[in-house]
């Protein structure tokens, strides 16, 4: 596990936080969708990247 897997993974988790918290503060979903997007993406970037595919 190299240090840009962990980066994406703990991006990801931090913007998954943010979308728990938004969807709570009910804000609006179209900002609530586009959070959601970004963190699945950096989770799967940072999974995508780690040695155990190779």
């Amino acid at each position: 596990m190299n240090g840009v897997s962990t980066a994406f993974i703990l991006v990801g988790l931090f913007l998954a936080g943010g979308v728990y918290s938004f969807a709570k503060q009910q804000m609006p979903k179209g900002l609530i969708v586009l959070l959601s997007i970004g963190a699945a993406m950096c989770l799967v970037a940072g999974v995508l990247r780690l040695e155990v595919w190779n």
